[in-house]
């Protein structure tokens, strides 16, 4: 049977050049969290990190063994809560990868998602950036469950490409969590559209956690950390200032929307379909 509800909350930290700084507020915020009733807590992409390219290297660590990593797994315990724990730049061998960790409230590392679509843009006179110069790409999808709920992850680029969140959805997701830090040119054109497209779309949850804004950082996110209902609707968003977001989530709504409008029963998977590697292996 399908949970009635799971009451979230989204981070938006403010992060600095300091690492001991960045990964203490983030610890502080998710017994705040916890104090507001949370039962699962996402930080934004990035929290213990400058986002840049010339400082992945500088700031990256292991999974699960790094400091944020620890951290993380002892808030989580501490608070009894599911971390989300937005992003770290992850190093592992010689390669560095956007990663995602999942800690339960019990400690455990339950999931681990590293960025599968490298941020490779160029708009003139706006903002070039190519995190391929730096970054490796994860070749996984990843999804896990908690309280009974089942939850897909992406991480920022990700959340472009409609076929990886069409396979989240068949495999069984009622919630899309999305850390991420759209910034000044494309954040105010494409963040609340692609969150709200991705809910409407699949008929479910999507959560996008983004960093607060920073005018004089080198890269300036848009904030606007946001909760999006099945049906398209914002129904909690925050500024671009430092905050935190707690919502319930009403998992009943999910079926409500999908019986009422069963585009999924309806798709023409005679013409069309959207497949993974995971479903060829299966």
């Amino acid at each position: 049977m399908l949970k009635r509800g799971l009451r979230i909350a989204l981070v938006q930290l403010a992060v600095g050049m300091d690492k001991k700084k960045n990964i203490e507020a983030a610890v502080e915020q998710i017994h705040k969290a916890k104090y507001n009733g949370a039962q699962l807590v996402a930080l934004p992409e990035f929290f213990n990190a400058p986002y840049g390219t010339k400082y992945f290297n500088e700031y990256a660590e292991s999974v699960p063994d790094g400091e944020s990593s620890r951290a993380l797994r002892r808030a989580a315990i501490d608070a009894g809560v599911c971390v989300v724990g937005g992003t770290l730049p992850e190093r592992s061998g010689d390669d560095l990868y956007n990663t995602c960790t999942v800690w339960d409230n019990c400690g455990n590392l339950i999931a681990q998602h590293r960025k599968v679509h490298l941020f490779d843009i160029d708009i003139p006179g706006k903002i070039t950036f190519k995190e391929s110069d730096v970054l490796s790409a994860g070749d996984h999808i990843t999804t896990f469950e908690y309280l009974g709920v089942k939850i897909g992850l992406g991480i920022c680029y990700d959340l472009r490409f409609f076929e990886m969140a069409q396979v989240m959805s068949k495999e069984g997701c009622s919630v899309l969590i999305y850390p991420g830090a759209f910034n000044m040119t494309t954040g105010p054109r494409h963040w609340e559209l692609l969150g709200r497209a991705r809910a409407n779309d699949l008929q479910l949850w999507v959560a996008l956690v983004s960093p607060a804004r920073d005018t004089e950082a080198d890269y300036v996110a848009w904030g606007h950390t946001m909760l999006i209902d099945p049906w398209g609707s914002v129904v909690n968003e925050l500024d671009e200032k430092p905050g935190l977001l707690c919502a319930d989530i009403d998992l009943r709504m999910v079926e409500e929307v999908r019986s009422q409008i069963p585009v999924r029963s309806q798709r023409r998977t005679d013409i069309y379909d959207t497949i993974s590697h995971h479903d060829d292996e299966s």
